[in-house]
This record gives structure tokens, sequence and C-alpha cells, in this order.
């Protein structure tokens, strides 16, 4: 990705005090901003922020400076069958990152459910004429895992409403070199130096990048000096693990990160995926037995 923006970045966050919340134990841990208004270049989309630790701690980033269509932990992809859905320039193969009157939306629609730990909701992924590419069903919850850490559950379902397969790709699948192949469910966390990054078996940010892992964690400290490690779990079919930690702190279950994927006609495309939200630093073994714990709760 390339940093920078045409457009200025609103003063505060966008959204509104009618956005829901979701509360674990009482304690609020996150806050879903459903209808943000956002500049289409920066690719207005439902998203999570601030996701909080059970401390407090905030964890996400929203219109940061250098990437200002990163907003806190959401489901997007740079290329849905010709439409920018992500934000920012377009990756074009041949000429690089590019200015394109491409921009659509993914817009809330209705919703199913919205109780203080469970979020369900239908949506539209559309171009920049307002045409439905995708319909999504996305269900959001929230749960506790232990005194210092809760889960994150997003269940997403994409379903072609054009008749036809629709592809989804990304800018290293349409050319750009350097395992670029963000997309997908994307975090932008928050981290005063460069945080840890690292699997079962590998760590850093050059060996994690593109990787199939099961489980991938990141483990930073916020201005302020308050800890904190997101572990993400639920990779599908096909998908890979994007991140970067030098030039910012991100995390993506990528859908589309070396080949495209597709939406086929007629079968939807169903992913969960879970994370673990926990305050202080955790090592393998503490990342491990607690998913450990979940698998048997």
């Amino acid at each position: 990705m390339t940093s920078g923006s045409r457009a200025a970045a609103p003063a505060t966050p966008p959204g509104s005090d009618d956005d829901p919340r979701l509360v674990v134990d009482g304690t609020e841990v996150a806050r879903y901003v459903v209808h943000p208004e956002l500049d289409r270049r920066h690719g207005p989309r439902p998203y999570l922020h601030p996701v909080r630790t059970l401390a407090g701690t905030s964890v996400t980033d929203v219109l940061p400076a250098d990437h200002v269509w990163h907003l806190g932990a959401s489901l997007a992809m740079q290329d849905v069958d010709g439409t920018n859905l992500w934000g920012g320039r377009t990756y074009v193969r041949d000429s690089g990152y590019t200015w394109r009157d491409d921009h659509g939306v993914i817009a809330h629609t209705g919703w199913r459910e919205r109780t203080p730990d469970r979020l369900d909701h239908d949506l539209h992924w559309r171009d920049r004429a307002g045409r439905p590419l995708l319909t999504e069903r996305r269900r959001l919850g929230a749960t506790p895992a232990d005194g210092r850490a809760w889960w994150l559950d997003l269940d997403t379902t994409l379903t072609s409403t054009t008749g036809r397969d629709v592809h989804l790709g990304s800018p290293a699948t349409n050319g750009r070199p350097g395992g670029a192949g963000y997309g997908g469910f994307f975090w932008r966390a928050v981290a005063e130096a460069e945080p840890r990054v690292f699997t079962a078996e590998a760590e850093g940010e050059e060996t994690v990048n593109g990787s199939a892992a099961p489980w991938l964690a990141l483990a930073g400290t916020v201005p302020g000096g308050a800890a904190y490690t997101l572990v993400f779990t639920g990779r599908g079919p096909g998908d890979r693990w994007f991140v970067r930690t030098s030039m910012y702190p991100g995390v993506c279950v990528a859908y589309a990160f070396d080949r495209p994927a597709v939406v086929p006609a007629g079968r939807p495309r169903r992913r969960r995926h879970r994370v673990l939200v926990a305050d202080g630093h955790l090592d393998r073994a503490a990342v491990a037995a607690r998913l450990d714990r979940s698998t048997r709760t």
C-alpha cells in the first residue's frame, strides 16, 4: 500500500451515538460504526472502533494519516470485479497505484439481531453506480475468555447478486510484488513501537506474511505503556496472513493473497474469524493454552 490521500481526514472519527456497542460481563469492549460518513475514496464500510481490552486499552486505529482508509477492524477488498471497496488508490497492472473513479460502498441494509453481545445484520457490497455486487450476512459476537481476555467472533457469508461468479482480488493478484496480498478481514492496530508478530512456528513480518499458520499473534504496546496481545484464528481455505509491523501495525486474513478468490454464482462463500483480545504480552505457550482452553469449552 502507498501512504497518503488526496482528501483530508475528518477531525473526529465518523459515527453516531446510535452505533451499537459490544459488551462483555458489563464492560464495553467495542463500538460498531455502521453508517460512517466518509469520502467515497476512503472506502465507506461498517467497522469496529474502538476495540478495547477488558482493562480499557484501545487496540484499533482509525483514519491514520499514513493510510486514511484503514478503519479499525473491518471487512473489505480492493478489487471486487473491478470495484475498489478498500479505499485509496487502486493498483493497476504495469502502472502501479492510480487514483481511479472506481470506489464503491459496503452498506448496512438491515438488522436481524442487536443485543449487547451479539450483532447480526445484512449488507450490500455496491459498485460505484450503487449496483449490488454481493450481499452479505454478518454476525459479530463478544464472549469472555478469562479475566484478562475476551473473544471477538465474526461470521460472514457473501453471496453473488449478479447471476455470475464475482471475483475478489488484491494488489498482489493485480501485479504488485512484495507480498501485498491484502484484502479481507483487516485489523489496523495501535503500537508505540514495532510490535512482535508470531505464529506457533515463525516470528517476524517477513516470515509470517503470506503464511498459512492456524493462528497468528500480534503483541504490542500503546502510547502510555499498556500492553496487549491479539490472537487471530479462522483462516479459511485458500486464505493467507497479510502482516505489516515495520510500516504500520496491521493484520489481515487475506482472501486473495496470491491468487484471486471467487464467490461462485449460486453458492455462498462463508468465513468464520475469531480474535482473542488480551491484556498483557502473551508468549507462545500462553497463546497455545488459551486456544486449547477455547476448544474444550
